[in-house]
């Protein structure tokens, strides 16, 4: 089945008792058992009956489902937030006297994870460009767990080679993580360039407005786990296999001790998101293609930065991995710190606020913000200037946003 087929045709686990066509909202602590042995196989994993919603509830586990059967992993985690999702993932690889490999463009908030609290409990970073593949690969030794990166930077909007990426990882005996939040699944198919492990931020597209946190952590059982060089994911080898190791620490471990579960009222309405995001989608970034087109024409506007344009220097990378609509965010620089202050408070239909890919159109200035307790040498080498506004496109006419950029620039 094509996409918009099979997102709205999964199963439930269980048929629901009045035929409800939208999967319900199990908002309850526990669950009961008709006898103490059917208690024991859910609680130690023996059967998928949910034994407590700290663990798995059935309206998340449903929204866990739908996403597996839409990207062919072998587990799909859904967390509270994007920033869970990464978190378990680099915890789940990571042990004192290891190493990650991270690209030195991420997100502020995935810097300050890896620096300021993996670091504390001596899990070295080593932070390189990765677009420049010879660069990463010096980086990588034997106690090498992961090499981390973003499909799109957030927001330099830097594209990297994910296949080169995922030949030179799994030569190394190196899983590859990827933070694909940026273009969602329709567009995009992490497994197919050699993607191990991804996180989603499904607070951005999945959500769709707003509605509410929530972080996807899939595995698609691509990496042979016995190569590996933490002792906690060799030694769940032996007990599930070289391919499970990694879902069953997440699953086991890191979910039932860190209690980073997505809630089921969260997951019922991105459910509902599932459903409409492929056209909101292809919608969005048909209008960001347009209006960076237009932008490009205003002399108030030094650059604009967006890899779907045929002039960017990661278009034809970023055409051949996602396609002719790369995401619904795009840059603008302006001349100063102050003209893009005073952009951003002239705006009247644009929002100003951060989050990306909601319904509405947001502006945000990274600098100041997302990038705002680093220090300028810092934001200098993560290539953050002052004069940078990310504008994340919603579903708005494209020639009212167009007003809006025009008006707010004069």
């Amino acid at each position: 089945m094509k996409y918009e087929t099979k997102v709205l045709t999964t199963k439930y686990q269980k048929p629901d008792a009045y035929g409800a066509l939208s999967m319900p909202v199990y908002l309850t602590a526990a669950f009961e058992f008709p006898d103490a042995k059917s208690m024991s196989d859910a609680f130690c994993g023996r059967s998928m009956a949910p034994s407590y919603s700290r663990i798995a509830n059935p309206t998340t586990t449903y929204l866990e489902e739908r996403v597996r059967q839409l990207t062919g992993a072998v587990s799909v985690t859904a967390l509270n937030t994007g920033m869970t999702a990464i978190a378990y993932a680099l915890t789940a690889v990571s042990a004192a006297g290891l190493n990650i490999v991270a690209s030195k463009h991420l997100f502020g908030n995935s810097v300050s994870l890896l620096r300021d609290t993996l670091g504390t409990f001596n899990v070295e970073v080593r932070f390189a460009d990765f677009t420049n593949i010879k660069e990463v690969e010096s980086q990588i030794d034997t106690k090498t767990c992961a090499l981390f990166f973003e499909i799109i930077t957030n927001p330099q909007l830097f594209v990297a080679d994910i296949k080169a990426l995922a030949d030179l990882a799994h030569q190394t005996g190196v899983p590859l993580i990827a933070d694909t939040t940026i273009v969602p699944f329709p567009a995009f198919h992490a497994k197919d360039w050699g993607v191990d492990i991804e996180v989603v931020s499904s607070t951005k597209y999945i959500s769709g407005g707003g509605t509410g946190l929530g972080g996807l952590l899939l595995d698609y059982g691509t990496f042979d786990w016995s190569r590996h060089p933490s002792p906690a994911l060799l030694s769940r080898t032996k007990r599930v296999g070289r391919k499970l190791a990694f879902t069953a620490r997440v699953k086991t471990e890191l979910v039932t001790n860190l209690g980073g579960l997505m809630t089921p009222q969260v997951a019922y309405m991105e459910t509902l998101g599932l459903d409409t995001l492929d056209l909101r989608f292809r919608r969005q970034a048909e209008t960001t293609l347009w209006l960076a087109r237009q932008c490009q024409q205003l002399p108030e506007i030094k650059r604009v930065n967006y890899t779907g344009l045929e002039d960017n220097p990661f278009h034809e990378l970023s055409e051949r991995q996602f396609g002719q609509l790369p995401g619904a965010v795009f840059t603008i620089d302006v001349e100063s710190k102050e003209k893009a202050f005073a952009f951003i408070d002239r705006l009247q239909i644009i929002r100003r606020a951060t989050n990306l890919f909601d319904r509405k159109s947001l502006a945000i200035h990274p600098a100041s913000t997302i990038f705002g307790l680093f220090t300028d040498e810092q934001r200098r080498e993560m290539q953050v200037p002052d004069t940078t506004i990310r504008l994340s496109i919603g579903l708005e006419d494209g020639s009212d946003l167009l007003e809006d950029i025009k008006n707010s620039l004069n």
